[in-house]
């Protein structure tokens, strides 16, 4: 199974539904050895990379682009490219969780049966945020997804050599950094999935209100973000500079 991308503003993002992006990522951990890894482009990330080509370049590199941000959505719509639906970074965060937590179930049920197998329960790992903030994302999500084992959790940069054989490892050091992180390293680790998240720890853990779902369906997460973080506010001028990028990109063309 492939994946397919489409590129906004010279980076690709993927244009396969959530389900089957997540099917293709079981089939890596169950089937190949394969590493692969995962970025979530929202607005701010891509005028970042409009003006960075070493960060363009990173995020083209990722196997997968979540198109994390509504702005993503309106604007593959207004360059007439192929309709998308936003998936949020954290939300995904979460339904990889799930699907651990699964692959996790069907193999210790396996091994309780009269068949017996040598395959390894899917590890995941926590890497990045404030401080403890990724012990506590590790410990909301095992309660929410009781078969999710947690084998890495750190808050701060690891030397590679100190991180175990992981199924995935959610990284949290905000872009670029992050990106440019698993960009550097994954080929370094026994990691078999690298993902972005962003600030993804804070609300699972809780730390950050996020906004709720009627405001996240209509496109105005990112209004709520700033009312309750109103130091935010220099952050979302990329989002002028992200339509002027798209109006550019659009009439250029014609």
């Amino acid at each position: 199974m492939n994946l397919t991308k489409q590129k906004i503003l010279g980076v690709g993002i993927t244009i396969d539904s959530e389900e089957r992006i997540l099917e293709y990522i079981e089939e890596i951990l169950t089937k190949t050895s394969k590493q692969i890894s995962i970025v979530t482009p929202n607005p701010e990330i891509l005028v970042r990379a409009s003006r960075d080509l070493e960060f363009r370049k990173i995020l083209n590199d990722a196997d997968i682009a979540l198109p994390d941000g509504m702005g993503i959505v309106f604007g593959s719509y207004f360059l007439g490219k192929q309709p998308q639906r936003r998936i949020a970074g954290v939300d995904f965060m979460e339904k990889l969780c799930s699907l651990t937590a699964r692959l996790n179930g069907n193999l210790e049920n396996s091994k309780k049966s009269a068949s017996k197998t040598s395959k390894q329960l899917v590890m995941t790992g926590f890497l990045g945020g404030q401080p403890h903030v990724a012990e506590m994302t590790a410990e909301c999500l095992q309660k929410k997804y009781p078969g999710v084992r947690v084998d890495f959790v750190k808050d701060e940069c690891a030397e590679t050599k100190n991180i175990p054989s992981l199924g995935v490892l959610f990284v949290a050091f905000g872009a670029p950094r992050q990106e440019k992180w698993i960009h550097d390293n994954l080929a370094k680790i026994p990691v078999r999935v690298g993902m972005a998240v962003g600030g993804s720890f804070d609300f699972i853990s809780g730390r950050v209100i996020r906004a709720p779902k009627v405001i996240r369906v209509i496109g105005l997460e990112w209004l709520f973000r700033l009312l309750i973080q109103p130091w935010r506010w220099k952050r979302q001028l990329a989002l002028i500079e992200f339509l002027r990028l798209i109006l550019l990109e659009k009439f250029s063309r014609r």
